[in-house]
């Protein structure tokens, strides 16, 4: 298997858990837009996982994605999980290879291909929805489900286009901790006498 995770990615938990995860025949899985509800464990009632601030940025809930998806969900490339033994076998990279070439060769067409590319021939090669709690992002999921995130993305905010370092600073309480301990591991320089326990 093969896991990514994007650089402004912080994770929370033990990603094992991805690495282990029954992804039922799927050769890839990825984690779609906040959406729906989570269902409060204490009081019950339905939490909504999107960003209602952002709503009229999702593209992927109207035009061309609404009508092409038909229903299933817009997955985001920032983190997934392939298997390679099911990708070989399903020849899922000829497949992706041939359809990316006989699309348009507009400036519009497939714009975030490494996302784009998969949600676009999921009609015929489904993607595993990988648990929403794998991938927060301020700027599509509500603050309400934060604390379930195992993972944070810095995603860019479309209304605020805030820097990634404020944001981090903002948005992820551990940040301070995780920048003083990088800040050792550089000025310790690799390969250099001294030993940093990390």
């Amino acid at each position: 298997r093969i896991i990514f995770l994007d650089s402004d990615i912080v994770v929370r938990a033990d990603v094992r858990e991805l690495w282990e995860m029954d992804m039922q025949g799927h050769a890839y899985g990825f984690v779609p837009f906040c959406h729906g509800t989570h269902e409060d464990p204490i009081t019950h009632r339905p939490i909504p996982r999107a960003n209602n601030n952002t709503l009229g940025y999702r593209f992927w809930e109207s035009g061309f994605w609404k009508s092409h998806l038909g229903g299933a969900p817009y997955h985001i490339s920032a983190l997934f999980v392939v298997d390679l033994g099911e990708f070989r076998r399903q020849s899922l990279g000829d497949t992706l290879r041939s359809t990316y070439q006989s699309l348009g060769r507009g400036e519009d067409s497939l714009s975030n291909l490494d996302q784009d590319l998969p949600n676009y021939v999921q009609v015929h090669e489904p993607i595993f929805s990988l648990p929403q709690e794998w991938l927060w992002c301020e700027s599509w999921c509500s603050d309400e489900i934060k604390p379930l995130a195992k993972a944070i993305d810095l995603c860019q905010n479309p209304q605020t286009k805030e820097p990634k370092m404020e944001m981090a600073k903002r948005v992820i309480a551990e940040w301070e901790d995780h920048d003083t301990h990088r800040e050792a591991v550089v000025s310790a320089g690799i390969g250099g006498s001294e030993k940093l326990e990390l």
